[in-house]
């Protein structure tokens, strides 16, 4: 179960994420706050495995916020859900220890989809914010022949060891080729490959 908390100045766009969250068997949500100090507060009585938060609020800096929570409950995952777009806070929360940002415009899917990736250690940004830390190129790095196979596969909706029997090869082979293009495509899950596939025409 992931013990989920919430942080927005705005209580439509609190109650909105909990109407979306509210009946998924694997969540609960335990609490949420309009500010700084009354998440803090909160977070200090009660067990909390990620919170949700906005960058903008009535008496902290969500920057300031997100570094205080990292401090002082390390085990805790931090998620950006903000109206802003901009470099600044995208990146002011990376630095200062946040596994994603998402815009609160969001669909239900992905808000599940990130908060399932970055529950199990992997960090999950929106294409969004991903353009403003990370702007688009106009050159891509090369592809072998085989990793566009890999990733066309991928794109599929292709699991390792279906694959592998595809294409004849081991499913460690498809693993490192799944690696090599997370690492050359610069994207941190395989969610963003394939959304940074389809922006850069890169499938066939």
């Amino acid at each position: 179960m992931i013990r989920l908390y919430l942080i927005d100045n705005h209580p439509l766009i609190l109650e909105g994420i909990h109407a979306l969250l509210n009946n998924e068997k694997d969540i609960i949500i335990v609490g949420r706050a309009r500010n700084g100090n009354d998440a803090l507060s909160f977070l200090k009585g009660n067990d909390t495995d990620m919170v949700l938060m906005d960058v903008n609020l009535p008496d902290v800096d969500g920057i300031d916020l997100c570094a205080t929570i990292r401090m002082q409950y390390p085990d805790i995952l931090i998620v950006g859900l903000s109206s802003v777009n901009d470099e600044k806070y995208v990146t002011g929360l990376i630095e200062n220890g946040a596994s994603g940002y998402l815009l609160n415009s969001v669909d239900r899917d992905e808000l599940l989809y990130a908060i399932h990736t970055v529950y199990g250690g992997e960090n999950y940004f929106s294409k969004e914010a991903m353009r403003v830390i990370q702007p688009e190129r106009h050159s891509y790095p090369h592809l072998t022949r085989r990793e566009k196979e890999v990733l066309s596969l991928i794109a599929e909706g292709n699991t390792n060891p279906e694959i592998a029997e595809q294409l004849f090869i081991s499913a460690d082979t498809v693993n490192s080729h799944r690696k090599n293009l997370l690492a050359k495509l610069e994207v941190k899950n395989t969610a963003m490959l394939i959304k940074y596939a389809i922006n850069n025409k890169l499938l066939a």
